[in-house]
């Protein structure tokens, strides 16, 4: 996990980009930014306080990381900070060529090298890249004669970053150690700033390993199943219960225990091994078969494995535990489907 409780600020360039698709060009400051003690304090808190998870990626290319353009001009900066200034202007020309879905907002772009990030009780420097885009309206108070006046202003929330990277000078042959942030963009512009303008992969590590295997098991019996077996909604409810059980329960995942513990049915794990392999193909990724299961990704994950099972728009039934406790059949009078549910008692 990222401690910024002794980062400092060597550095900051602030930039204004536009959307490119929209001719709104780019507005380039003349120098770094000047800050004082109470400014940096409060830009410490705007830049790192949605870095909370243990979720890290690394700069990525297809062919040749350094053709990685944030990776190349980040390294500049890691190899000499004076660069700063420089390699912000290639930046944030680079970001403007990405900008080009209609919905893309032109915002503010910080460049700003950092002292004594902490990872792992670990100290390095890091090379932070952020945008805002949105404003909100605040009001503001002053003294007229005897009494109060107020007025109302558009400014920036420090406690909603929308998009953020944080780059740290560890695992450089990788890509760098990163993290991510986008707290705006959804749909097709949504591609833009992870894919487009950083071109960030996961990076391997038990967070995305455990992250991965929750999501394809979750598709395996919800999506992939019911295509190859008659199976009712509480057997998904009910499997996908023991899916998460075995992930909060056990420190470690073994692609075969889970199979025997989870899945069962000789036949059904066949189908399962079949399915991994059509779902890292068709997602490009790699599932590990043996890893350390990270317990912040099983939290970050818990909603992705809940079992619901919903009835038109009257009912929504939430399955627990105890398959025994739940059945459904057909009503002979009415044709109407309908579930018995079995409890000892209700609760408060």
């Amino acid at each position: 996990m990222i401690n910024s409780e002794f980062a400092k600020i060597e550095a900051i360039v602030l930039h204004k980009t536009g959307n490119k698709l929209n001719e709104e060009g780019i507005k380039f400051s003349k120098e770094p930014v000047r800050i004082n003690e109470l400014l940096e304090e409060l830009l410490l808190k705007y830049f790192f306080s949605p870095f909370k998870q243990n979720e890290f990626y690394n700069l990525s290319h297809e062919t040749d990381l350094n053709l990685n353009e944030v990776y190349s001009y980040v390294s500049a900066i890691f190899d000499d900070p004076d660069n700063l200034y420089e390699q912000s202007v290639n930046i944030a020309k680079h970001l403007y060529e990405q900008s080009v879905h209609p919905k893309i907002k032109g915002g503010e772009l910080y460049i700003v090298y950092f002292k004594d990030c902490n990872i792992d009780g670990e100290p390095m420097d890091a090379v932070g890249i952020f945008k805002s885009e949105t404003r909100e309206t605040y009001l503001k108070i002053y003294n007229v004669g005897e009494g109060y006046g107020i007025e109302s202003d558009a400014g920036i929330n420090i406690n909603k970053l929308d998009k953020g990277c944080l780059i740290l000078n560890t695992e450089k042959e990788k890509g760098y150690l990163a993290a991510v942030v986008d707290n705006l963009s959804k749909g097709g512009e949504a591609l833009y700033w992870i894919d487009d303008f950083l071109h960030l992969r996961p990076r391997s590590d038990d967070y995305h390993d455990t992250q991965n295997a929750i999501n394809f098991c979750k598709s395996f019996v919800v999506e992939h199943l019911p295509e190859e077996y008659e199976m009712t909604k509480v057997d998904q409810a009910d499997m996908l219960n023991k899916s998460a059980k075995f992930f909060k329960e056990n420190d470690a995942f073994d692609l075969n225990e889970f199979a025997n513990e989870v899945i069962k049915a000789p036949e059904l794990i066949e189908s399962f091994k079949t399915y991994k392999n059509q779902y890292e193909d068709e997602r490009d990724m790699k599932i590990s078969d043996e890893f350390d299961i990270s317990d912040a990704a099983v939290k970050k994950q818990a909603r992705v494995m809940k079992s619901v099972i919903k009835l038109d728009k009257n009912f929504h039934i939430y399955v627990h535990g105890n398959r025994d406790m739940i059945e459904n059949g057909t009503d002979e009078n009415n044709g109407m489907k309908y579930y018995k549910l079995f409890y000892k008692e209700e609760m408060s």
